[in-house]
């Protein structure tokens, strides 16, 4: 095991958790800035107004990319567990 692999595996997996969250933070943060302008122009600053709006947003793109999402971290998966032979442990 050197030390360009584990850089690799490393580099990957942070790639896969970035494409992964990258749908549910965006869909997020679209629904925030939506329900933000909607208090800038009514001028209604509740606090709790973005929760509900936020997580119902954020439970139907889970839905909507959930699939995506699974076989994403499952490929993931597959990779390192076929990889697992060139880990050496040093005990």
């Amino acid at each position: 095991m050197t030390d360009t692999f584990i850089i690799a595996v490393g580099r990957e997996a942070l790639l896969t958790v970035m494409m992964v969250s990258a749908p549910l933070l965006g869909i997020g943060l679209l629904v925030g800035l939506i329900i933000s302008i909607f208090q800038a122009t009514t001028q209604i600053h509740e606090q709790t107004l973005t929760f509900i709006p936020k997580i119902v947003a954020i439970m139907i793109s889970m839905v909507i990319f959930g699939p995506w999402m699974l076989h994403t971290l499952i490929s993931f998966a597959d990779k390192i567990l076929a990889n697992l032979n060139q880990f050496t442990f040093i005990r």
